[in-house]
């Protein structure tokens, strides 16, 4: 039986067995990349441009466009390639970068949404101290603090997993790397220290979660308590968006780590990591867009602006 040294490469699960459906699904992920990217880079250009957005709601939505750009891009391109060149490896280097990559951006995204939830709450149930509460110095070091706390986060899983022995071959019943699915690979009881981390960075994130619902409870009570119609349609505008990135998220993650084992298999295990990391980065661009008339405001100035100097440079 294989161990971790004997490993140099892993065999990723292939989406089809014929040529026309891998060619098929390439354009597609190729179409949801190219998406991504644009919508994500439009948010960036735009917040980046336009001073009126330069605020600290703006700014933390810039790093949760360039989460989003890192994350579809750490699975999507590899996925793509091996459709396009008909083969399902990945080096055990590869592998590794992918999964420290992957729990990097996912996790440093939560914590920057749980900070988003509190510029919300300051926002709407605190306005008089907001300047105080988040002045520029505070805003970068709370999104510094999600990055860092990201990647520490990472390291600690990547090295974990990999300093795993692996005794059950080196196929992944998944199109990327992911921790899981590592785990399978790995000797009998060799998984419980990993299976230990999981559990203190759960529980982290459920502390997460739980900020992020009362936040919204305190939200909820200041917006109906609001005279104005108009001061309630504004505040619904600029939590909504936040509201429901975080719902997509949670709901796609649950779905991928916590549903039964009984109903497990190879091709639902694929739908739902798909779901949970390619579907949030692609659509969050949308989402934000949707309600938010400051943003696509900008958003339109800046594509009127790229039209006009190409027609007259």
């Amino acid at each position: 039986m294989p161990n971790s040294s004997s490993v140099s490469e892993f065999l990723l699960l292939a989406f089809a067995d014929t040529r026309e459906l891998q060619l098929l699904h390439f354009a597609l992920f190729l179409g949801i990349y190219l998406a991504a990217l644009l919508g994500n880079g439009l948010i960036l250009t735009s917040v980046a441009c336009d001073h009126r957005l330069h605020t600290p709601m703006y700014f933390f939505l810039l790093n949760l466009a360039l989460l989003d750009l890192g994350c579809i891009s750490t699975t999507l391109p590899k996925a793509m390639a091996n459709s396009l060149w008909d083969t399902r490896a990945i080096s055990y280097e590869g592998c590794a970068a992918q999964i420290l990559f992957l729990v990097f951006l996912v996790v440093a995204e939560y914590f920057l949404l749980t900070v988003m939830a509190y510029d919300r709450y300051v926002a709407i149930c605190k306005p008089l101290h907001y300047g105080s509460l988040l002045g520029s110095r505070a805003c970068a070091q709370m999104a510094a603090a999600a990055w860092g706390s990201g990647f520490l986060n990472a390291v600690l899983h990547t090295a974990n997993t990999f300093s795993l022995p692996l005794c059950q071959g080196n196929a992944v019943d998944q199109f990327f790397c992911e921790i899981p699915q590592i785990l399978k690979l790995s000797c009998s009881g060799a998984y419980l220290r990993e299976f230990g981390v999981v559990v203190f960075s759960i529980s982290v994130l459920f502390g997460c979660s739980v900020f992020i619902v009362i936040s919204y409870i305190q939200i909820l009570r200041a917006v109906l308590r609001m005279p104005s119609e108009q001061g309630r349609h504004k505040a619904f505008s600029t939590c909504l968006p936040h509201l429901a990135v975080v719902s997509l998220m949670v709901s796609t993650g649950m779905c991928s780590y916590l549903k039964p084992p009984s109903i497990s298999s190879p091709y639902l295990d694929l739908v739902v990591s798909f779901l949970y990391s390619v579907v949030p980065p692609a659509v969050n661009p949308l989402i934000y867009s949707m309600r938010n008339q400051e943003l696509r405001d900008a958003v339109r100035t800046l594509v009127e602006y790229t039209i006009l100097r190409r027609i007259h440079p």
